[in-house]
């Protein structure tokens, strides 16, 4: 029985990393947008994205050594996944791939 109760804490224990993988890398990608984009493309502000993400990715952590299949950690996963899936992708639309632009006001260079 030790060699099965090995292999879930294993499991787990990927499950919650992963989980705060995404997380970090949410609050990282809500962090490298400017935020008048954030109302240019129609979401909420910057600060508040920053804070979700930030929260979730405090859940992630807290969660990481006891349970990452807790209710709480899933709506933080639930979160991010919406951040990244429709407020990224509409940011990229308005600024650019990579968050940042290289054009001045005048255009490119």
């Amino acid at each position: 029985m030790d060699i099965i109760g090995a292999g879930q804490n294993i499991v787990f224990l990927a499950l919650g990393l992963g989980a705060l993988g995404l997380q970090v890398w949410a609050l990282v990608t809500a962090i490298r947008f400017s935020g008048p984009s954030y109302p240019a493309a129609g979401k909420q502000s910057k600060p508040l994205w920053v804070t979700i993400t930030a929260v979730a990715s405090a859940i992630g952590f807290v969660s990481l050594g006891s349970n990452p299949l807790g209710f709480l950690n899933i709506i933080a996963v639930a979160a991010v996944a919406y951040f990244l899936v429709g407020v990224k992708p509409a940011l990229q639309s308005v600024q650019g791939p990579g968050g940042r632009t290289s054009s001045g006001p005048y255009g490119g260079w």
